[in-house]
Formats: C-alpha cells, structure tokens, sequence
C-alpha cells in the first residue's frame, strides 16, 4: 500500500485494522490469550464487570442530560448498615448539657460549636483557693495586681480579651505553684499580660515596653525566664473560654436579627462596656473564681437585662445562675452608685472596636465598698499586712514611651 493511500485512510478516520482480514485479527488474538496467565485472565473478567459503560445517556428532546451513573470499584465492599430506626426511641442524651442558644452557622454545627465551648470550662480549672499554698500572699495583693494590670492594658490600647485571658494564665499557674513570694507577683503578673498579647494581640508591645512599666522591677531576661515557666506550669493550654468571651457571646446571641450573622456584633456598645465594667469588679474579687466563666457572664447579664434574655442567650434557667446572681447583687450596686462609663477614643483603634479595648477606672475603691463576707480558710490563711504588697507604679506617672 502507498504512503498516499495511508494519509487517505487516516484522513477519513480509518485505520489500517479497519483493512485487515478478520481472520488475522482472530489469529492475534488467540495468540495474545495464551501468553496470559489463567489469574490476569480473571482479573480482566472482574475489571471489565465494573467498567463504566454507557455514562451519558443519548440527549432527550428537552435538551437535557443525564448524569453520570457511579458504579462500585472492585476494591471496596459495600458494607450493608443494621436497621436502627427500631432503637431511636432508646437512644441516650445528656442531661446535663444545656441546649445550644446558638443559631444556625454556615460555618459549623452550633450544636458541635456549643459544646466545645462547655468541654473547655472543666478543662480550665480555677477556684478561688489558689491561696492556699502561699501563706505570704492575701487576696487583696492580688486584686491590686489585676488592677495595675488593667491600667497597663489601657495604656498600650490592649483588648480585653487580652486582660481577662492573662488573669485566667495568673490564676491557673498560681494553683500550681507553692509558697510564691510576694516579690514575685508583678513578674508573674506582666508575664501573663505578656504571653496574653502575644495570643490575642494584632501587634502586641515589645518586650521591653512591658519591661520599662514595671519601673526596673522585672528586666527583659526575667520576663523570657517566667514565660517559659508558666509555659511549662500551665502545659501550654493556653485557649480558654474567658468570662469577657462568654458576655460578648451571649449578648450577640440576645441581640441576632431574623437573618443573623453570628461574627458581626449587632449589639450596643454601650450596654456591652456597662456590663463589662461590673465583669471587671466582679473579677477582681477572689471568690469570683468559685464560679465558671460562663455563670459569671449570664449573671452580670442579668442585672441588666431579665432572665428571658439570659435564658434566650445562654440557655440556663433561674436554678443554673441564682447562686452567682445573688453573689453578683453587692457588686452591681456599687457600679450603679458611681457615674456610668462612657466609651472612649483610642488612637488607631476603629470607631466599631472601641468596646473591645480594656478600660480602667477606680477599681480598688469601688471594691472596698463591696460588702462580701470572706471565706473562713483565706483569714486563717493569710495574715500577711496588705501594706507589704509591692504595689506596681502607676502608668500615668510615666513619661510615655
């Protein structure tokens, strides 16, 4: 045959099989059948079984397809499931998990998110014995170290997230520790504020600025040596749900629309910093830690709301939050009885983000009115005079940065 009747051939889709005999081809493949072995043989029986043939169906007049029929490849087995629609009925549920407030997210279950959140307040244990072992400690020592603290996280425009997350690393590394000197207390306490900026802050204060608000108490090789301490103490779990989380939840959660949009707040700043100020107090003082987080939140919510919103946003009723409200009473009449706070202007913070920046206001004074009767342990605990503390030294005294 002529190299021009080859192209020919091709050109019009024939190939030179097309032309042979059929009883060459027959030949062929006989031949090609004895080589293979009797297992390959087999396999291409089985594979063949599972080809997908005939995928698309012929175009229907309305000009529409079928789609593409799956069938099971030889390597899995199709395992056949028990009926358990008989046992639905039997079906156990736990009693003691509140029913998720959350609505419907495009992101995640809410019922998946919801109790994530709860696992986290028994994994991040505090209580307000964290004294016990440090006989040289009071817990007014560590109310004035909360409250310097605060001060600082104003100063440098920190979020209050950042605070609480850092009184939350204080407390769990203390309960880990014995018989802690009170010199020790401001390191401990701006090396939480340190390690919590990192986490939460955009752009966090260099370590030598929370150095330099210490007034040469803590140097910068102090600082590094009591960060991976505390690292260590508290087992790097460092992502707890704190009590300035669970308001802002629960005040979203009071305040959602028809179409709701979970991470965008649609609350009053206003009414979220009037109720983070009594948050601030309550935290302050040290029995607060008797309480979850999450208790502590619903109850500052309710002085100000009713307990139709609480229970709307958190899912608790009156039995869950009764103890904490009434704990909470002393603390709200002190707020109420001084001018409420008022939203103020940061530098390079957004109009929207100023409710979330930490404010200080005087703290120590509102909690010597608190009227709250101590537990017996801490006064046989600790006897130590407050006017040994080392009080931090005020921000305002400082010449800025």
């Amino acid at each position: 045959m002529s190299r021009r009747s080859g192209r020919l051939q091709a050109r019009n889709g024939k190939s030179d099989a097309d032309n042979e005999c059929p009883s060459t081809v027959a030949t062929r493949k006989r031949k090609a059948e004895e080589v293979k072995p009797a297992h390959d043989s087999q396999w291409d029986t089985k594979r063949h079984n599972y080809e997908i043939q005939a995928c698309w169906s012929q175009i229907t007049a309305a000009g529409g397809a079928t789609p593409c029929i799956l069938i099971e490849t030889p390597q899995k087995e199709v395992s056949v499931l028990p009926d358990i629609s008989k046992f639905a009925r039997y079906r156990f549920q736990n009693l003691f998990i509140s029913p998720s407030p959350l609505p419907d997210l495009s992101w995640g279950s809410p019922k998946d998110v919801w109790q994530k959140m709860l696992s986290k307040e028994s994994k991040y244990i505090h209580t307000s014995r964290l004294l016990q072992n440090h006989s040289a400690l009071n817990p007014d020592m560590r109310s004035i170290l909360l409250d310097w603290l605060i001060e600082v996280s104003e100063v440098y425009s920190l979020h209050r997230e950042t605070f609480y997350l850092a009184q939350d690393f204080f407390d769990r590394f203390m309960l880990t520790q014995n018989s802690v000197n009170k010199s020790m207390l401001q390191l401990i306490g701006v090396t939480s504020l340190f390690i919590a900026s990192k986490l939460e802050e955009i752009y966090p204060p260099k370590l030598h600025e929370f150095a330099y608000v210490t007034d040469g108490a803590c140097s910068e090789d102090d600082l590094i040596e009591m960060e991976l301490i505390m690292l260590k103490a508290l087992k790097w779990e460092l992502s707890p749900v704190t009590a300035v989380s669970w308001l802002n939840l629960f005040l979203q959660v009071s305040s959602l629309k028809d179409s709701p949009k979970l991470l965008l707040p649609q609350y009053s700043q206003e009414q979220f910093i009037q109720i983070a100020q009594l948050l601030d107090l309550c935290i302050l003082h040290l029995t607060s830690l008797d309480f979850q987080y999450r208790i502590l939140a619903a109850a500052a919510l309710y002085h100000y709301t009713s307990m139709e919103v609480v229970t709307k946003a958190t899912g608790l009723e009156w039995e869950n939050i009764s103890e904490c409200v009434h704990w909470v009473a002393p603390f709200f009449r002190v707020v109420q009885r001084n001018p409420p706070l008022k939203l103020k202007n940061f530098k390079k913070v957004p109009e929207e983000d100023r409710h979330n920046i930490q404010t200080h206001m005087n703290y120590l004074d509102m909690l010597a009115d608190v009227k709250v009767k101590p537990e017996p342990f801490l006064s046989e605990q600790s006897p130590v005079s407050v006017g040994g503390i080392l009080t931090p030294p005020k921000s305002t005294e400082k010449t800025p940065v």
